[in-house]
């Protein structure tokens, strides 16, 4: 499915419009549609119904894109320590084990399952991200013998670093994903 269809824009817009294009579908094709066919008019709705049950199960227990912006907004003020410390409590309510790193490329170790990942929130804060602290983070992998890197960064790197991460199994975490891992943190905070 297209990203701009209009199941795919309803799928990520609250569930309620869906169920609201759906009525409206519905109400207008009976009152269009023959007296004959006006019950299939009243059901042409249907889709847009079942695309509001799907949302609705989507968005059940998250947050709002509104309480998102908010925790990236108290993210944002956050100093770099207090960035690394909501990281590492995140991490470890999903089961992780986290070691703290002294390496130049990476703050934490993460390990679950028997695979390992570094996490850098160096320069979170920049402006533009280039590629020079991706390589720094790869370097550190290669050193640790990590399978994955993760890049927190608040803004979204350039088109070099985003080519640069995938090439070298490095995920940008970034914007709402972000504010989804460290929410319980930055709220225990506050």
């Amino acid at each position: 499915m297209s990203d701009r269809s209009l199941f795919a824009v309803l799928l990520r817009s609250p569930w309620w419009v869906s169920f609201a294009v759906a009525g409206a579908v519905g109400l207008a094709c009976y009152h269009l549609f023959p007296a004959a066919y006006s019950a299939v008019g009243a059901v042409s709705g249907l889709p847009f119904a079942v695309i509001g049950v799907i949302a609705f199960v989507k968005q059940w227990g998250k947050p709002s894109a509104a309480r998102l912006d908010a925790t990236l907004h108290a993210v944002a003020a956050m100093p770099a320590r207090e960035l690394v410390d909501a990281l590492e409590a995140a991490y470890r309510r999903e089961g992780y084990s986290v070691t703290r790193l002294t390496a130049n490329g990476a703050e934490l170790a993460i390990s679950k399952a028997g695979r390992t990942a570094l996490v850098s929130s160096r320069r979170w804060k920049a402006a533009t991200h280039g590629v020079e602290r991706l390589r720094e983070l790869a370097s550190t992998m290669n050193a640790n013998d990590a399978g994955q890197g993760i890049y927190v960064a608040l803004n979204a790197p350039g088109s070099a670093a985003r080519e640069f991460a995938s090439r070298n199994g490095i995920r940008v975490l970034q914007g709402h994903e972000l504010a989804m891992l460290v929410m319980d943190a930055v709220r225990a905070k506050a």
